[in-house]
């Protein structure tokens, strides 16, 4: 993934690096100390030159903290804008192409545009944000070969997991690069396997085309729109839910409770997966015709 801001000719690769936990374990620290996550930056870098040689043209700033890859996958890409941001004030802006490594303070915290949501920790998948600068035809061509490659051959080389490993205290299964479509592609497959498959159209509209409006409307699932950067969720009644998914079914008064308590459930778990990808949610109280209510 490219972008290009309007007040300057460079042009900004996202990309991820993923690391697969193994089963129960987790990192011993969020963020790394400035001299390891130097360490592993130099590493990335070198694995992403051998992968693409151009990436030596283009500078690499490297986020040596963890995240859930929602936290990567949000409107606007903020985590990879406020690692930009610190690239931008970090000295040596004119002396040509950098590695710079943002790792912890001397109290072993992440610097704050940088810290993971406690909310979001204890996932089997961790993701530590890079992005590559410089010249827009160079890093279009980049962009380009890493959409091309990354997914099927961008495993980190050994000693850069192993590195990486040892750094955060935890056990490595797996290391890679991914760009930003390759890691939403992967949490679309994760999300089928979850039963969420009938969200991910509203969150990659939300990602890639913010402006553009999208319905989750297939009945069991809940009702919801998102609009102008944001989702509502309709809130019916028990009698009005009813009405919508039971129609004439006769069922019991147990039962009936027993599924509107589910559907409530599935309301809050749809609103949780939305908030968690930085996507605002409203629960619109809905009394007659609910898609023209929200």
């Amino acid at each position: 993934m490219t972008v290009t801001d309007s007040d300057s000719d460079a042009m900004r690769v996202f990309g991820v690096m993923a690391l697969e936990l193994a089963p129960g374990t987790q990192p011993g620290r969020q963020a790394l100390p400035q001299a390891d996550a130097g360490r592993l930056a130099g590493l990335l870098g070198r694995d992403l030159a051998a992968l693409v040689p151009e990436a030596r043209e283009l500078e690499l700033a490297f986020a040596a903290s963890h995240f859930d890859p929602a936290e990567a996958l949000r409107p606007g890409w903020p985590l990879h804008r406020r690692l930009d941001e610190l690239r931008q004030r970090a000295p040596g802006r004119h002396d040509g192409p950098r590695v710079i490594a943002f790792g912890a303070d001397a109290q072993g915290d992440a610097p704050l545009p940088l810290q993971a949501e406690a909310d979001l920790q204890g996932g089997s998948l961790r993701v530590l944000p890079f992005l590559l600068v410089g010249d827009a035809a160079v890093a279009a061509e980049v962009a380009g070969r890493f959409e091309d490659i990354l997914l099927d051959r961008g495993m980190a080389q050994a000693d850069t997991a192993l590195c990486a490993q040892e750094s955060f205290g935890t056990r490595i299964e797996h290391a890679r690069y991914l760009t930003l479509h390759d890691l939403a592609a992967m949490t679309a497959l994760q999300y089928g396997n979850m039963g969420l498959e009938a969200l991910w159209p509203v969150i990659e509209t939300a990602l890639l085309a913010p402006q553009d409006e999208a319905w989750l409307d297939a009945p069991p699932e809940p009702l919801l729109r998102y609009a102008n950067g944001e989702a509502n969720i309709a809130l019916f009644s028990p009698d009005a839910w009813r009405e919508r998914y039971l129609g004439d079914d006769a069922i019991q008064a147990d039962a009936l409770a027993r599924r509107y308590a589910h559907f409530e459930a599935r309301q809050r778990q749809l609103a949780a997966v939305l908030r968690a990808h930085g996507v605002p949610v409203t629960f619109v109280h809905c009394a007659g015709q609910a898609a023209e209510e929200l």
